[in-house]
């Protein structure tokens, strides 16, 4: 099957205008995204999808590869989406343009879990194995079956262990209670991608702000790999500060 990546990258962002270009290490923060897609295997393709023809012109001097699409997208996967339609290719690989540490092994690893048929999505979870990322509503859960098929995603800590949480307190220590943070990165069957865009967003992703419930109510099988590493977003000047930290203690 061919796969492609698409990254999607807009400039108006509401906390941090312009991430996708600011300077990391000497380089836009796009690019280091960009190149980290470049490295994972089984990708025949890495495409940057934006709105934004300064976004376009910095990825074609980094010599990538960039598509425009309209400025009037709600999310990243309608983005996406329209940037998938002209493609040929089988799968479609969404890395999130924000996210500068991503490894090449993780998207290798939601690519493979399509191999399996009966998955229309995959995406990837690490481990929790703190209080604090159990407790925030930015950090995303995921349950999943012993098939690895996801059931449900949400910003509270899931599952929730009725007998031994007591106020929240001690939520990942030692207590045998496995949560998982999902890591947003998505791969799709082409055919789902574009029926996933054309659904009108549904009660429970609105409830929860989360894109990828609309695909569990509508029927999709999302498939989870488990991996060990875990990524860190830039969504904030601040975020950018800490991946500038960790890139230098690494």
């Amino acid at each position: 099957m061919r796969a492609v990546i698409v990254i999607p990258a807009r400039m108006g962002s509401t906390r941090f205008p312009g991430k996708v270009l600011a300077d990391l290490a000497g380089k836009p923060l796009i690019q280091h995204v960009y190149e980290r897609a470049r490295q994972a295997r089984g990708a025949d393709d890495v495409i940057v999808a934006t709105d934004s023809a300064e976004v376009s012109g910095a990825v074609a001097s980094f010599g990538g590869r960039a598509v425009m699409t309209s400025p009037s997208h709600a999310s990243g996967t309608d983005r996406i989406a329209e940037a998938a339609s002209g493609l040929d290719c089988d799968i479609i690989v969404n890395v999130q343009g924000d996210e500068p540490l991503i490894e090449p092994s993780t998207i290798e690893a939601a690519m493979g879990l399509l191999d399996d048929s009966s998955a229309d999505m995959g995406t990837a979870a690490v481990r929790i194995r703190t209080d604090e990322a159990a407790l925030d509503p930015n950090s995303v859960k995921v349950v999943f079956g012993h098939d690895g098929f996801a059931l449900y995603f949400s910003r509270s800590p899931i599952p929730y262990h009725r007998d031994i949480w007591k106020g929240h307190a001690g939520v990942t220590a030692g207590r045998g209670v496995r949560l998982y943070k999902h890591i947003g990165i998505y791969s799709y069957r082409k055919e789902a991608l574009m029926r996933l865009s054309e659904l009108p967003p549904t009660e429970l992703e609105m409830t929860e702000r989360l894109e990828q419930l609309r695909a569990l109510e509508s029927g999709m099988r999302i498939k989870v790999a488990v991996v060990d590493s875990d990524t860190l977003g830039v969504d904030t000047p601040e975020d950018l500060e800490r991946v500038i930290r960790l890139m230098n203690r690494k």
